[in-house]
């Protein structure tokens, strides 16, 4: 295990606001912004996201679902975007979608880690116009968490905050990290 344990906390507000190592972008596939989380980035952000999600997509395709990419933050205060595809929600497959969101932040951290950032802002992936129930959401994003921390020796994360936009969220995320 780590010497230093990483801070976890919940925050209501705006994340493009936040000067942290990275935030992470509730993305499309197309990595093309959109609306929610995602346009409030990319409007905030300035130009030069979408600029360097297109030149991403024209080397390696779209993005699929439970995967990640890294550009830098444009005119944000954090430092870099990470760019994840969560799963769009369907009551037919529960469980794969559970999979998909949990590779989302297992992925975001990975790749916070190689760019040695030592912290790491999330929006509430998924829960949005993918539809994923918000309570499910929020019990995934948690539980990927803190297992990827505590099974994972070698990285600088040092904080994750987990930023909402809605009470509604911020209250199960309250609830389930605890005091």
């Amino acid at each position: 295990m780590r010497e230093t344990p990483t801070t976890l906390s919940v925050l209501h507000g705006d994340i493009t606001t936040l000067a942290v190592g990275a935030i992470v972008n509730a993305a499309n596939s197309a990595l093309a912004g959109g609306g929610g989380v995602d346009g409030a980035i990319h409007a905030a952000g300035g130009p030069t996201i979408l600029e360097a999600c297109q030149a991403i997509v024209a080397a390696r395709g779209p993005c699929p679902p439970g995967q990640a990419v890294v550009t830098d933050a444009g005119e944000l205060p954090a430092g870099l975007v990470i760019h994840t595809v969560g799963p769009i929600w369907t009551a037919e497959r529960p469980a794969e979608h559970d999979q998909t969101l949990a590779s989302c932040y297992r992925r975001c951290l990975e790749l916070g880690t190689e760019h040695h950032v030592r912290s790491v802002a999330f929006p509430n992936i998924s829960t949005g116009v993918y539809g994923f129930p918000k309570t499910r959401a929020a019990r995934v994003a948690i539980e990927a968490t803190v297992d990827w921390l505590e099974t994972t020796d070698d990285h600088a994360i040092e904080e994750v905050v987990f930023v909402c936009h809605d009470t509604e969220n911020l209250e199960l995320y309250r609830n389930l990290l605890g005091p």
